[in-house]
């Protein structure tokens, strides 16, 4: 407490509370018209700021119609495909008042011009929007895979958004550099801080020769980040110290920016979903708790919005009560106690001091050694591995029990969680408001204007393959009743696409604690077979969370076993092929975007057709028992979910589908 700071009769402080952050729900689903009276909803149950949850086909630059597209429709977000869906999306939300994330990335300019587009027709004054754009590609080539075009068009589009974004729409964020799913990948704190500080720098450095010198600082103010916070709530806190201070620190020495107002750490936050649990899911609600505690106590590295996951988000789509529950918390952290009425609590403690200082140390001697590399850019191949070598050290350390995970490996028997009704205490999307979206998109298009949409894509093309800023053709094509697939066709047809890389190289590593009984295993069946076992390891669909098929991947290749992994955004038909022409002896799914039951029953189809039907398929994701039971029916050897963490015992299952005698004497 501060020596001016003194309290009242009423038990309160005489100084003037701090504003709350904005209190966000991360949200969107299955179709524009239902995610506006969710988004309607929230708001008039408190929630300050609107959270844009977007469907991968969207986030990936494909129309609801496209292949890759099915069973991916309105699932983890809402589809937008064109300025009718987002006009549909904010209907009756004046979009002046509103402070708006969108979490986008591949097609952020995009997203962005249909959202201004949409602002134009409510009248409202542009350069008055609030909000922000993630529009952070280089995290996607790292942990969360909706990339579309290569790393360097993708930096200048970051760039078109910043430029356009500081002359047009000033007080809008034009990139939030993303290290939540850095961690959700397995990062360390320290690698945390030096992967995204290095994102920074790169987008920085684009930046720089936007405009001119005096007006770099403001445009570099603009920057904001978007983080996550784990469960060890004090090494977490300290980070965000340590983020502050690194910031002031890179935008002061390298960039000489002297103004203290543009070199503040603007961050938002959600908290971590990796270690939420599907074992005693009542667990999750402390454990979000806890993690909002280390972005909102220390004034000095305190949120400026903060969205929560719901406690039951290890078993599928969260409700709308669910997600009420998460922002209740806010709410009560906000209003309810005193925490807004002090200055910061770890000024001067020596413990935090030291803690920060060593997560400083280490973040400026892994940005050195990414600077020697070309920088973030030239390093992704290098950060790509690093973050799968960490996450297969952390799920280790939780087999071995070293880390201990309430529920998990440590207290496991327990009573039946009241919370879990039998409908499972998920929302599921129907099924049918996938084909709902498509004939929506044909209606549009059958109404537009041709020719207006193809001029409008000519000058976009044209844009793009001058070197011009693609914003204003993007506003453009978004009024002309372009679609999200065509503006996204146009990228790639000038920039190409990207293939990123697994991070799960072809070499098994030295590691053989545990490992030489299932080793000896794979042996045993590779003689058994006449060839060394082979596992082929796929992602169908448009999800683009690997983190669990690298895993898997590294695990098996350690094993022993003859590893086949392509990485992600695989159709079930390059699956099946693939298992053909590999030979495959089992294979392995993973799909967490919740289309696992139509990608599933299509692989399967194929299977029999090229007469595979006889190759074992497992399947892992976030899959709800009644769905586990169907894909069982359709032939599924094993379903794997995130109870199912002892990857030994998924490598042994592997050994024994594929062991000829095993099958002999089924």
């Amino acid at each position: 407490m501060s020596q001016t700071q003194k309290d009242r009769p009423d038990g309160k402080s005489d100084r003037q509370a701090d504003r709350p952050w904005l209190i966000r729900t991360y949200a969107g689903h299955s179709t524009a018209k239902a995610s506006n009276a969710l988004y309607r909803a929230n708001l008039a149950k408190g929630q300050t700021g609107l959270s844009v949850a977007f469907d991968l086909p969207t986030q990936t630059g494909y129309d609801s119609d496209h292949e890759l597209a099915r069973g991916e429709v309105g699932k983890v977000g809402v589809p937008i495909c064109h300025l009718g869906d987002m006009r549909t999306l904010f209907e009756e939300i004046p979009l002046d008042q509103m402070n708006t994330s969108m979490t986008i990335n591949a097609t952020a300019p995009w997203l962005l011009a249909l959202y201004i587009a949409v602002a134009e027709e409510q009248g409202a004054d542009v350069t008055a929007l609030q909000g922000t754009v993630q529009n952070d590609l280089i995290k996607e080539y790292l942990s969360r895979g909706t990339y579309i075009c290569p790393p360097k068009p993708s930096l200048k589009l970051i760039g078109d958004v910043a430029e356009y974004c500081y002359t047009n729409v000033p007080k809008w964020n034009p990139m939030n550099v993303c290290s939540y799913h850095l961690q959700e990948a397995g990062a360390t704190p320290e690698q945390e801080l030096a992967f995204a500080l290095a994102t920074a720098i790169a987008v920085l450095d684009e930046l720089k020769t936007r405009v001119e010198p005096e007006d770099f600082p403001a445009l570099a103010g603009r920057i904001s980040f978007f983080v996550n916070a784990g469960i060890r709530f004090v090494t977490e806190m300290c980070k965000m110290r340590a983020f502050v201070d690194l910031w002031d620190e890179i935008l002061q020495t390298r960039y000489g920016v002297e103004n203290p107002k543009f070199r503040r750490f603007r961050y938002g936050v959600q908290v971590n979903s990796l270690g939420l649990t599907e074992q005693q899911p009542e667990n999750n609600v402390y454990r979000i708790l806890i993690e909002m505690l280390a972005v909102t106590l220390s004034k000095k590295a305190r949120a400026r919005a903060v969205q929560l996951p719901a406690w039951n988000e290890a078993l599928g789509l969260p409700r709308p009560w669910d997600q009420q529950w998460s922002m209740r918390m806010q709410q009560i952290l906000a209003y309810e106690t005193d925490l807004l009425e002090f200055d910061d609590l770890f000024d001067g403690n020596p413990a935090v001091d030291a803690k920060v200082e060593a997560l400083k140390d280490g973040a400026r001697h892994e940005l050195a050694n990414l600077e020697s590399m070309g920088g973030a850019v030239g390093a992704i191949e290098y950060m790509k591995s690093r973050l799968v070598d960490s996450n297969a050290e952390r799920l280790g350390r939780i087999e071995a029990n070293e880390t201990v995970v309430v529920g998990v490996n440590r207290w496991t028997e327990g009573e039946p969680s009241p919370l879990q009704t039998e409908d499972g205490g998920i929302m599921v999307v129907d099924p049918a408001v996938e084909q709902e979206q498509i004939d929506r998109l044909n209606a549009w298009k059958a109404e537009r204007d041709d020719a207006a949409v193809k001029a409008a894509l000519a000058a976009l093309r044209d844009a793009a393959e001058t070197g011009e800023n693609v914003m204003p053709a993007s506003i453009a094509a978004a009024k002309a009743g372009v679609t999200t697939g065509e503006w996204a066709g146009q990228m790639r047809q000038v920039h190409g696409e990207y293939r990123g890389p697994t991070g799960v190289s072809a070499n098994p590593s030295n590691k053989t604690e545990g490992l030489d009984e299932i080793r000896d295993a794979v042996d045993a069946v590779s003689d058994r077979l006449g060839k060394r076992l082979k596992f082929l390891v796929g992602k169908p669909g448009l999800d683009g969370h690997s983190n669990g098929a690298e895993q898997i991947a590294f695990r098996a290749r350690d094993c022993g076993m003859d590893i086949a992994y392509e990485g992600i955004r695989l159709t079930p038909e390059q699956i099946v092929s693939a298992a053909r022409e590999d030979g495959a002896h089992v294979v392995g799914l993973s799909i967490l975007s919740g289309s696992h039951i139509p990608l599933v029953e299509d692989l399967m189809g194929r299977m029999r057709e090229a007469g595979l039907g006889d190759v074992p398929v497992i399947v892992g994701g976030i899959i709800p028992d009644d769905d586990a039971a169907r894909l069982r029916e359709m032939g599924v050897a094993r379903v794997y979910t995130p109870k199912d963490f002892e990857l030994n015992t998924i490598m042994m299952d592997i050994v024994t589908l594929a062991d000829p005698q095993a099958v002999a004497a089924e």
